[in-house]
């Protein structure tokens, strides 16, 4: 229900103010449809880790040619950008390191948006080498890639998966009924 665009349209202002409120549909029919989306939303986004990863184009070629040797160095990730200039920004190609240049990344998947920014424009921004200024202390998402999960590219295909899960929600989120409360 909180993902239907009715639903945001009609109660946008009030859920600024004050915690949301899950009002009653008038058919089992519709009841049954938020409730199976909701279902499937749920699982997608708790199972994100396993969903399949949307299949890219690499500037590079097939990922299966690469030469990779050292597979932490050629998948070591700093700092995520956009293709294109600061000022024409190219959201359908994401340079993910020296190695490697993502495109064809459909605009759509940056529809689907947690806390006022698109989820993969979150994926970029947690994706990186960071020194807290205060502490010191480095935060580097390849020592979780690394030591964590076991797999280098790990950074790589979660964005990968995050365009999968953003797509699927835009389209169950779509497919939702129109909001019809009784009076």
């Amino acid at each position: 229900m909180l993902h239907s665009l009715d639903y945001h349209d009609r109660y946008g202002d009030n859920l600024t103010k004050e915690l949301p409120r899950i009002p009653c549909v008038k058919t089992y029919a519709d009841f049954r449809a938020f409730s199976d989306a909701g279902r499937r939303l749920g699982d997608l986004h708790v199972n994100y880790e396993t969903v399949e990863p949307y299949p890219v184009t690499y500037k590079q070629g097939t990922a299966a040619l690469w030469n990779v040797g050292d597979p932490k160095a050629f998948y070591r990730v700093n700092k995520m950008k956009f293709g294109g200039k600061a000022r024409d920004k190219d959201k359908t190609t994401v340079i993910y390191n020296a190695n490697i240049t993502m495109t064809d990344i459909p605009l759509e998947a940056y529809d689907y948006v947690v806390n006022g920014k698109p989820a993969l424009e979150w994926v970029m921004e947690r994706q990186v080498v960071k020194t807290d200024r205060a502490s010191g202390i480095v935060n580097d998402a390849n020592d979780y890639a690394n030591d964590t999960m076991g797999d280098p590219a790990y950074p790589l295909d979660l964005f990968r998966r995050v365009i999968t899960v953003s797509l699927e929600t835009i389209k169950i989120v779509r497919g939702l009924p129109k909001l019809d409360l009784p009076a």
